[in-house]
């Protein structure tokens, strides 16, 4: 009887500690976050490794407050959302990210979209460091605040504008994203 309640403990406790995390790369993702008082907790959408060539560059993480499975959904869907990068490379140079951010934009939107979110492009790049294996960069958009970044906890700026977070979520989202396969995971897909 022991035995069996022992059993019984232990598989619940897997089943249970499964709800709240995935493990990708060795980074747990919580299944849900809370972005503060005022939001609707967040529910992981997808997950994956930004690879380049056979390197692992970051797990990236989208939350939504409803799960989505297409770009246009993620896109149209109002409300709060968080996607954050955890660094599983050694190290990426400031000049990268700069660089990636940029291509990213310009990649993902028209001509007219990238000049209307041009100049806060330029604000958003000065809150990026060279980072580390381990690091964590965070960004959550909040309705009527803006894109708040965070890196490792400590907040680094906002930027105002539902049309910044829609250029933002493109260099992930959109037809000419970074990695496909990052795309399809932060879909739910993979």
């Amino acid at each position: 009887m022991k035995i069996a309640i022992i059993l019984l403990t232990c598989v619940l406790s897997v089943i249970t500690s499964s709800a709240y995390a995935r493990d990708i790369k060795g980074v747990s993702l919580p299944e849900s976050v809370q972005l503060d008082a005022t939001t609707p907790a967040l529910v992981l959408n997808g997950a994956g490794v930004r690879s380049k060539f056979v390197f692992s560059i970051y797990v990236g993480a989208l939350y939504l407050s409803d799960k989505a499975t297409s770009a246009d959904a993620v896109l149209q869907q109002p409300g709060a959302r968080r996607v954050s990068m955890h660094i599983l490379y050694d190290e990426i140079s400031r000049e990268k990210l700069v660089d990636g951010w940029n291509d990213g934009f310009r990649n993902n939107s028209t001509e007219q979209e990238f000049n209307a979110v041009r100049e806060r492009l330029a604000s958003f790049n000065e809150f990026f460091q060279t980072v580390v294996k381990g690091d964590v960069i965070v960004m959550d958009y909040l309705p009527g605040v803006g894109t708040r970044v965070r890196i490792n906890d400590q907040l680094k700026g906002t930027i105002p504008g539902a049309d910044f977070q829609q250029a933002l979520l493109k260099v992930w989202l959109g037809n000419e994203p970074a990695d496909d396969g990052l795309k399809q995971a932060m879909l739910g897909g993979g």
